[in-house]
């Protein structure tokens, strides 16, 4: 049945109590070859949550005669594909504004130098997106092979249309540097480093609790990586790297658009932390009392 109007698409024939939702799946594109299997979703009420792929028609109950609810999820594309080009959209919009500032604020300023500050950020800025491109290749493993096409559009105009936002101010030719000179850069670059490398242990962690090809999920511990003791504190210790990692690029080039881009980012991370620590509670009874989703000891 169609999860919105409730009409009937079709009967699924031939599929038995140890079916799998990947089994109906498969069965459903066959009667519609052009709706493959990743652009599927049912569930077992129109309103439902969606039903996992590895579950059987016997766990869930579903017996012969009974409805299942379709949705399309849409045009689908593969995760890597979708964040190798999101990290590439801020990348090369930083960078436009770093190489071209003629683009931005006229010819004269190719011939204005730029602040020692102005250089160290966009090493930083541009190094983060290098640093998620190369992770996206080489070390992330995700649960699901694709995501709808339209959070391309969508993830690559917020992250471009912030890089801009602050590529336009931190390379103005009329930019100020730090208010306390040397001493803020340079502990905001510290700050932005510690919490890089912080960040890529965390996600090689995450990464080595999931065998490749699998769904397994585990209660994540701190390995030998002293970097990876933000465990004992954080459910999601990459977020709360990336966290301090744009607080550190704030503190370093003094700029409200870069404190607009730590607070959205804040708040999304902050979302998406809340809701995986929750489902860490629910799923591990033994899960460690002494985490917070996000934020150490708060939040």
């Amino acid at each position: 049945m169609d999860y919105k109007s409730q009409k009937k698409l079709c009967t699924l024939e031939n599929l038995k109590p140890s079916s799998t939702i990947v089994d109906v799946k498969t069965a459903y594109n066959k009667i519609f070859p052009r709706i493959y299997v990743e652009r599927q979703s049912f569930r077992l009420e129109p309103n439902g949550r969606a039903v996992k792929e590895e579950d059987s028609l016997e766990v869930l109950n579903v017996k012969d005669g009974d409805r299942l609810y379709y949705k399309d999820l849409g045009p689908q594309i593969g995760w890597k594909t979708v964040y190798v080009i999101e990290y590439t959209s801020p990348l090369i919009c930083y960078m436009l504004t770093y190489l071209r500032p003629s683009f931005l604020y006229g010819a004269s300023a190719a011939s204005q130098p730029y602040a020692h500050v102005v250089n160290i950020a966009a090493a930083c800025f541009a190094g983060h997106f290098v640093k998620r491109i190369l992770e996206t290749i080489f070390v992330h493993r995700f649960s699901r092979p694709t995501m709808p096409l339209r959070n391309v559009f969508k993830n690559s105009f917020f992250y471009g249309g912030n890089a801009v936002m602050i590529g336009y101010f931190v390379n103005h030719p009329q930019y100020t540097p730090a208010t306390f000179g040397n001493a803020q850069i340079y502990t905001g670059l510290a700050i932005f480093l510690f919490s890089e490398y912080g960040n890529f242990v965390s996600h090689c962690l995450l990464r080595d609790l999931r065998p490749p090809g699998s769904k397994v999920r585990k209660i994540p511990y701190p390995n030998s990586n002293p970097m990876s003791q933000m465990l004992q504190l954080s459910s999601c210790p990459h977020y709360t790297y990336e966290l301090c990692s744009w607080t550190g690029f704030t503190i370093m080039t003094q700029t409200l658009t870069a404190v607009v881009f730590t607070l959205l980012g804040f708040y999304q991370m902050a979302e998406w932390a809340i809701d995986r620590h929750r489902k860490y509670r629910k799923e591990f009874k033994d899960y460690p009392k002494s985490r917070r989703a996000l934020i150490p000891f708060l939040l």
